[in-house]
Formats: structure tokens, C-alpha cells, sequence
């Protein structure tokens, strides 16, 4: 996998923890640098956790399921990509708490970040150099995270389905991509 493919993962699975951090940005009447650095250590640091936990699970297994792993591979990004698509169309609003203590940022930054961690399992299958790739994930989350947060404050909601939409495609795209270059289909 190169450097490409892996920034536009890292972009893909980013998108829910940006989309997030457009509403926590939204939730604050008075933005702090801390606000952006907190929601982009939580969301970053998950996101850069759960692939490496993933690929562990991933290597673990890897004997059993090696003549499958591409479709593997291609069902979880699939899975992935189109709940982002559906959630984007999602019209329910979201009302998340003004809050960044651990007890508000924990749950958010695990639920931005369990796709990732069928990522990590995707890894395994790839055999992806896995500290490089989690430090890449997590530092593009963290900067997209923190880039969220002012969005959010200045702009409002409206990029928040336009992210999450962007995100599922990318995703369900590299899945297609590993599925037609391991048939032998795509050069």
C-alpha cells in the first residue's frame, strides 16, 4: 500500500471524527486552542489505537483466512463506507454536549474510531507496515479533528453530512480497489 493510498484511508476514516468535531465546535460560545488540541488528541489518538488493536487481531487470524482477505477486506470497507453514506443522509440533528472532559470525549472518540479498527484487521490481510500507518491516521485525524472544530464554530452544520457522505465513498472505493487488484482485474 503506498503513501496515497494510505493518506486517502487516513481522510476516509477521519470524516466521522470530523464531522464530530464540526459539532463540538458548534456546541461552544467561546472557542479555546484547547477545545481544537482536546477533540484532536481524543479523536487522533483513537484513530490511530483501534487499526493498531485491528492488525494485532488481524495477524492474529491471518493463517486461517488468508485465501479470503480480499473479500474481507472489500466487505468491511463496503460496510464501512456505506453506513458514513447512510448517516450523511441522516436529517436527525445532533446535540452533543459544550463539554471536553474524558467523560464526554471518551465515548465519542471510541465511536468515531471502531471503523478503524476493521481497518487495522483490513491491515493485517495487506501486510501493511502498521506503526508508520497508525502515526499517519492519527496525526491526519488530529489536524482534520482540530481543523473541525473551528469549522464548526464558524460555519455551523453545513459540512457535516457533505464530510460524512465524502468519507463513505473514499471508503467503499479502496475496498472496490482491493477487491478488483486481488482478482487481477485492475493492474
Amino acid at each position: 500500500m503506498g503513501l496515497l493510498e494510505l493518506f486517502i484511508i487516513a481522510v476516509g476514516l477521519s470524516m466521522d471524527a470530523f464531522a464530530v468535531s464540526i459539532c463540538k465546535g458548534l456546541s461552544v460560545r467561546t472557542l479555546r486552542p484547547r477545545h481544537a488540541l482536546i477533540t484532536g488528541a481524543y479523536f487522533g489518538g483513537f484513530q490511530a489505537l483501534m487499526p493498531l488493536l485491528g492488525f494485532l487481531l488481524g495477524v492474529r487470524f491471518q493463517t486461517l483466512i488468508t485465501s479470503v482477505d480480499h473479500w474481507i477486506a472489500f466487505v468491511l470497507l463496503a460496510l464501512i463506507g456505506g453506513n458514513m453514506v447512510r448517516e450523511s443522509r441522516d436529517t436527525d440533528e445532533e446535540n452533543l454536549s459544550d463539554s471536553f472532559s474524558f467523560g464526554t470525549m471518551l465515548p465519542l472518540a471510541v465511536a468515531t474510531s471502531i471503523d478503524a479498527l476493521a481497518i487495522g484487521v483490513t491491515f493485517a490481510f495487506l501486510q501493511v507496515q502498521i506503526v508508520p500507518a497508525v502515526c499517519f491516521i492519527g496525526v491526519t485525524t488530529f489536524v482534520l479533528s482540530c481543523v473541525g472544530v473551528k469549522v464548526g464554530h464558524v460555519f455551523g452544520a453545513k459540512y457535516k453530512s457533505r464530510a460524512e457522505l465524502f468519507g463513505g465513498v473514499v471508503l467503499i472505493l479502496m475496498g472496490l480497489k482491493i477487491l478488483l487488484e486481488h482478482l487481477g482485474l485492475l493492474g
